[in-house]
This record gives structure tokens, C-alpha cells and sequence, in this order.
């Protein structure tokens, strides 16, 4: 658990290290400043939030996106949604150096979310 990280919305670590591989739990858009406000609105806001969230609990593991090798993208409103979330979401990469990537569309997602992310990264 990171101590700075998002309050878990389940009972699960925000992330599992095992031989140098680490498994990032999916984050949601919440805010870990204030866990019980209300998600922010859009896609756009909400891949915001969990962009974040993650680089807080990469960072509190000692690594960043760069370290970022494979990643699933679940959304609710997939064909509405999946073009801005692209837009924010590779803001977040260097042009060039973009993860692996699967993206999946969903019936629902914890605490009314439009969008989750989870990662797995590598340590150097």
C-alpha cells in the first residue's frame, strides 16, 4: 500500500511486486485528498484523475511511467468515450514510447466510474 495513494475502493494492495515485474491495480478517478468527493466529470477529467493516481503509486514504489510496459483500459461508454480518452491518455508518454495496451468496454465499473486503469511496469 502507498501511503499518499488512492483510497482502495476494494480489499486489494495498489500494487504486488514479484521477480521485478509490477502489477498495478486498476485506479479509479477518485481523489486521494478526498476520497468521498463526488468523481469529477467526463472522460477527460475522470483519465485525468487516474493518470495521477498512478504516477502515485508508481512513484511511491520508486518508479515512473517510463518503467510502464503493458497496460488495460476498461470504459463504460466505450465508442462515446475511447477518442478523448486517447487524447489524455498519451499525454502522459513520451511520442514514440507508448506501453503495450489492450482497451475493453464494460457494463460498469466501481463507485460509477467512466473509465479504470491498471498497469504493469518493470524495475530496472
Amino acid at each position: 500500500m502507498i501511503a499518499t495513494g488512492p483510497r482502495p475502493v476494494a480489499p486489494f494492495s495498489h500494487a504486488v511486486e514479484a521477480d521485478g515485474w509490477v502489477f498495478v491495480t486498476g485506479q479509479m478517478p477518485t481523489d486521494p485528498e478526498a476520497p468521498d468527493a463526488p468523481l469529477p466529470d467526463g472522460i477527460e477529467a475522470q483519465t485525468r484523475r487516474v493518470m495521477e493516481n498512478l504516477k502515485l503509486v508508481l512513484a511511491g514504489i520508486g518508479l515512473t511511467l517510463e518503467n510502464v510496459t503493458f497496460v488495460r483500459i476498461y470504459l463504460t461508454h466505450f465508442e462515446r468515450d475511447y477518442a478523448a480518452m486517447n487524447e489524455i491518455y498519451k499525454a502522459y508518454f513520451e511520442p514514440g514510447k507508448l506501453p503495450g495496451r489492450t482497451t475493453i468496454g464494460v457494463t460498469g465499473l466501481a463507485v460509477g466510474a467512466l473509465v479504470e486503469i491498471d498497469m504493469v511496469a518493470r524495475r530496472p
